[in-house]
């Protein structure tokens, strides 16, 4: 009876290791057929998205990444479905794409790249500083990560020159609403306006008719003082400008009376000159 009970027990643990062993070579097989299917899904999108089919190209991609989503073909996969999407304006698709990827691989080491991606897809929405802000201010907060997490990055240098662009379409917004409270005789809502470009843009191609127009405003309420103010700073900054002239023209009447004098004065004086210098280039 011992002698039976050990047999069956033998057999029992001969049993196991058998099918133990056959699990393991089906999950072995079955795992090399998961990762060749997940390659196969990926070059099917690049071949997709090289030949132009950038919406089947995405399909494929999100195949790879949904097949075996643990695999380090899966953020890869993500990615590139994005940026399938955004190499034919699908700017909605290809963010939609990039937000995902930013929650789901948050610790991914092409994290940076998504977050550039991401400002580009806003960045190439923007149409002009009169339309829709939602697209500049989308651009401007992913340019400003980069720049702040990645500072070291080649995205960065690209980053920082579009902040700048960016800077400048924001002052020009700021800029077109002025002048349209000025011209509306809206004399508080416009030196606001004015205000907002020197506190913030004051680096902007607008920051030296800004603070024009804040001596035109004061001036024009008859706050003399503070007008000189404002006009000394525009002529300390930007006293070859024309907009410091125009500013110093407000003080001084004669002053555009005296320039048109030295023009008259200068253009006589060089007229022979102009000639000689026209009669060697025809």
């Amino acid at each position: 009876m011992y002698r039976l009970k050990f047999i069956i027990l033998f057999v029992f643990i001969i049993f196991l290791t058998s099918c133990s062993k056959e699990v393991v070579e089906e999950n072995l097989i079955k795992g090399k057929s998961l990762d060749l299917q997940v390659i196969e899904a990926y070059r099917e999108g690049v071949e997709a998205l090289e030949s132009g089919d950038v919406l089947f190209a995405a399909k494929k991609f999100n195949e790879a990444e949904i097949l075996f989503p643990q695999g380090d073909w899966a953020p890869k996969s993500a990615l590139m479905a994005s940026y399938a999407y955004y190499t034919q304006d699908y700017y909605g698709d290809a963010i939609a794409e990039l937000e995902r990827f930013i929650i789901v691989y948050p610790k991914h080491k092409n994290l940076q790249y998504a977050y550039y991606l991401l400002a580009i897809c806003y960045y190439e929405q923007i149409v002009d500083e009169k339309k829709d802000l939602g697209a500049i201010i989308q651009a401007k907060k992913n340019f400003e990560i980069i720049l702040n997490n990645y500072p070291n990055t080649e995205y960065a240098i690209d980053a920082d020159f579009k902040l700048d662009l960016i800077a400048d379409i924001l002052a020009a917004k700021e800029m077109y609403i002025g002048r349209y409270y000025f011209d509306k005789k809206k004399w508080i809502p416009a030196i606001n306006r004015f205000r907002e470009i020197i506190d913030n843009y004051e680096t902007t191609i607008y920051a030296e008719e800004a603070l024009h127009r804040l001596v035109e405003v004061h001036y024009t309420l008859g706050l003399i003082d503070e007008a000189e103010k404002y006009a000394q700073l525009l002529g300390y900054n930007y006293k070859s400008s024309t907009w410091y002239k125009n500013s110093y023209s407000l003080f001084d009447k004669n002053y555009k009376i005296k320039k048109k004098e030295r023009f008259k004065t200068y253009k006589k004086k060089s007229g022979g000159l102009l000639k000689k210098f026209k009669s060697l280039i025809e």
